[in-house]
């Protein structure tokens, strides 16, 4: 494993070795005060951001941080507690914190580290690579701001404004234990830059953003290429018009369509399913996408922003297909919802792992301007506002902007509407998803048209 231990230049101040000692202390300690079982979790993070602003810097800031979390177990009793305090003293108050809450809190039957079989042990933890420390000065940082924010105001001259970009260097490890025989831990980095251009004046303004994230700094888009993208996507937006109210299909760009995926997700996650507060309670084996629909997981990319050896809990995470032909094959749990449900763990305690959606029926040419073909007339998507999402019913109503799409080609820019709809519909309607795929934190997924959504406008 990429230990910090083994980087000169990771800005750490703590070693793995150091937080191996700490989380032992705790779990000696919770063993000594009785506790049937005990788990600890030693962390650090720290990291630069800069933020600029029409030319002049705004802010420089530096973080640092550091915690140890205890969870212990009396019975089927669970007490937690955490401490920014290594002390031995401070350690030991924790522990004592978290055994005293354990003892007066009610009984759950399910409560209770994984079992044995499914924990992953030293051979099931690959160094994934997920930590490139970038050594960047706030001089670079505010330099690389800079920029952007230049490239997006020199793109045309009707970029007239600036939000701001920004430039973010964060690293972190860890170390966890608990008294089933787990032992692991890691260090992981993500860096980025971003920039938030103006077009237009008065009323007829518009914004738009753009950024690039990413484990290591050397993969990060470069600045001008991030300045110029952002510029381009708010002058697109300019001469914005309401439309009158209809129906018709939806093209929802890449970065949105990882927010349907999201949505899944959700309504297929644990502790949705046991409180039987979603609107997919018992899919499991059933078609909720078209058949040309698959859906997988894969924790173990190289530098994937949502790798991981094992979970929150210590458990060892797999591969999988979660939807095969618009079928659900897996839930998402952790070790206590799977319980609570009658299951196994699926190793997804903390959320997924590198998901991606693909359509059978996408071919290598089915770029943007193919989605927009397959639209043929109706509304492409860009921006959604609001958080109108009931996961219980599966409604569905968000603000959007976006495009008005005749005859495969964009129309017109529009603004100020809103599409509705209902998630199962939505799911099931999915007629294609593009081969421009787009990464979004642990979620890659191309443009998802749908086949019929009510749009809301004058």
């Amino acid at each position: 494993m990429n230990t910090p231990a083994s980087r000169a230049d990771s800005g750490f101040a703590y070693t793995r070795a150091q937080f191996e000692t700490l989380v032992d202390q705790a779990l000696a300690h919770a063993k000594k005060l009785g506790a049937t079982d005990a788990g600890a979790e030693a962390s650090e993070g720290c990291g630069l951001s800069v933020s600029v602003r029409k030319g002049e810097l705004e802010t420089v800031e530096r973080n640092r941080d550091k915690s140890l979390g205890v969870t212990v177990y009396v019975g089927h009793r669970r007490g937690n507690a955490s401490t920014s305090d290594f002390s031995p003293a401070a350690i030991e108050q924790t522990v004592q914190a978290a055994f005293d809450i354990a003892r007066f809190t009610a009984e759950d039957p399910v409560a209770g580290l994984p079992d044995a079989a499914d924990i992953a042990q030293a051979a099931d933890q690959p160094d994934l690579d997920l930590f490139h420390p970038w050594a960047v000065t706030s001089e670079e940082a505010a330099r690389l701001a800079l920029e952007c924010e230049e490239a997006a105001l020199k793109t045309d001259r009707r970029i007239t404004n600036s939000e701001g970009a920004g430039v973010s260097a964060q690293q972190s490890h860890f170390f966890s234990a608990h008294t089933r025989g787990f032992r692991g831990g890691y260090a992981s980095s993500r860096h980025s830059i971003s920039v938030a251009p103006i077009a237009g004046r008065g009323d007829g303004m518009q914004r738009d953003a753009w950024y690039s994230s990413m484990r290591s700094a050397s993969e990060l888009a470069s600045a001008q290429a991030v300045g110029r993208y952002a510029a381009e996507r708010a002058l697109s937006r300019l001469k914005s018009r309401k439309i009158a109210t209809t129906q018709c299909p939806v093209l929802f760009e890449s970065p949105l369509a990882a927010g349907l995926l999201g949505g899944f997700v959700q309504a297929v996650s644990g502790g949705a399913l046991y409180r039987k507060s979603t609107f997919l309670l018992d899919s499991l084996g059933k078609p909720v996408f078209p058949k040309h629909i698959d859906i997988t997981e894969d924790p173990h990319v190289l530098r994937g922003k949502g790798s991981a050896p094992f979970d929150e809990e210590g458990v060892r995470t797999r591969s999988r297909k979660v939807v095969d032909a618009g079928r659900v094959e897996g839930y998402f749990l952790s070790t206590y919802s799977a319980r609570k449900l009658g299951m196994k763990t699926t190793g997804n305690a903390g959320g997924s792992h590198n998901l991606v959606l693909r359509s059978r029926l996408t071919r290598p040419g089915d770029d943007l301007d193919a989605m927009l073909q397959k639209l043929g007339t109706g509304l492409f998507v860009i921006e959604l506002m609001g958080q109108g999402v009931n996961y219980v019913t599966g409604d569905y109503s968000r603000g959007a902007s976006g495009f008005w799409v005749e005859n495969g080609r964009i129309a017109y820019p529009v603004q100020e509407i809103t599409i509705a709809g209902n998630l199962k519909d939505m799911l099931k309607g999915i007629e294609a998803v593009g081969a421009d795929a787009y990464n979004y934190g642990a979620k890659t997924v191309g443009s998802v048209l749908v086949n019929r959504m009510k749009v809301a406008g004058s």
